[in-house]
């Protein structure tokens, strides 16, 4: 049954003259008939009793709109709730490991605080992942670490990010050529837009670094090279900045290499940018803008 249906159905059960309902209704008489008649098979049930030009609720009539008036009431006022609330809904969200540890927290409790009425679904996963459940429509929006050319796929830029080499030993030289560099690599792992990025930009010069542990969490990353003098590894720059202030960890930079890249907000080409949609992404992008 169709909430049509039920709303021509609880006119006619409060007056059964037809015609005055199809008049406050401004729709003819017949699309009326049509509709309870579909009703009433659908529930294979006569629900009116037809005298003359009048449609009179008989005994099982009265008994439904008993039943079923409370439950469309609720539906009415969850219907006008809904229109007058344009920015409420549940919105599901991925973000890569540096994007969802180092940037996002204070935006989503921000945009949370501002809208009370949205609910956010959130996780961590690797950039690869993002763009594989976008594609299955998994997910309302994705943040990622690499660039990406799908046509399925819309595309914004949210900010700039570079990728640093570190280590804990302080005696290392802080200029190096990567052929150079003894020390054992911890990267993350495959599908990681951190190790995409690092392993491209490097080209040819990737054969010459020794990939001792591949890891998911930076946190873990970093706590093995502060405690390994003898460990390297490729992060963000956002994502060490304490610990470079605070001298646990030094960067090396490398000649001839340089490795930028930048965040991108990404969701499906066929996905439908309502008000509550496009408010977030432009409340995203705004945190970027400064």
């Amino acid at each position: 049954m169709t909430l049509k249906e039920l709303n021509f159905f609880y006119k006619l059960s409060d007056n059964p003259q037809v015609t005055q309902v199809a008049q406050e209704l401004k729709i003819s008489q017949s699309a009326i008939s049509l509709a309870i008649k579909s009703l009433e098979n659908k529930l294979e049930e006569q629900l009116f009793d037809r005298v003359g030009k009048k449609l009179i609720l008989n005994e099982r009539g009265r008994y439904f709109k008993e039943k079923t008036l409370p439950h469309y009431l609720a539906i009415i006022d969850s219907q006008k709730l809904f229109q007058k609330n344009k920015l409420a809904g549940n919105m599901k969200i991925a973000s890569s490991k540096t994007i969802s540890n180092y940037l996002m927290p204070d935006i989503y409790y921000e945009f949370l605080s501002t809208y009370t009425d949205v609910k956010f679904d959130i996780s961590t996963i690797n950039s690869s992942k993002i763009i594989e459940n976008i594609l299955k429509s998994n997910l309302d929006i994705g943040l990622i670490e690499i660039d990406i050319n799908n046509s399925n796929l819309i595309k914004q830029k949210l900010c700039d990010d570079e990728l640093i080499i570190v280590t804990s030993d302080e005696n290392t030289p802080k200029i190096a050529f990567i052929d150079t560099i003894n020390k054992k690599w911890i990267l993350r792992e495959t599908g990681s837009g951190t190790r995409e990025v690092f392993i491209n930009s490097l080209g040819k010069y990737a054969q010459d670094i020794s990939i001792f542990m591949e890891l998911q969490d930076f946190e873990e990353i970093k706590t093995i090279l502060i405690d390994n003098k003898d460990t390297i590894t490729a992060i963000s720059k956002n994502a060490v900045k304490k610990e470079l202030k605070s001298n646990k960890l030094f960067q090396i930079k490398l000649k001839n290499f340089e490795f930028k890249r930048e965040f991108h907000i990404v969701y499906h080409k066929d996905k439908s940018t309502n008000l509550l949609f496009q408010t977030f992404i432009d409340f995203l992008k705004s945190k970027f803008l400064l």
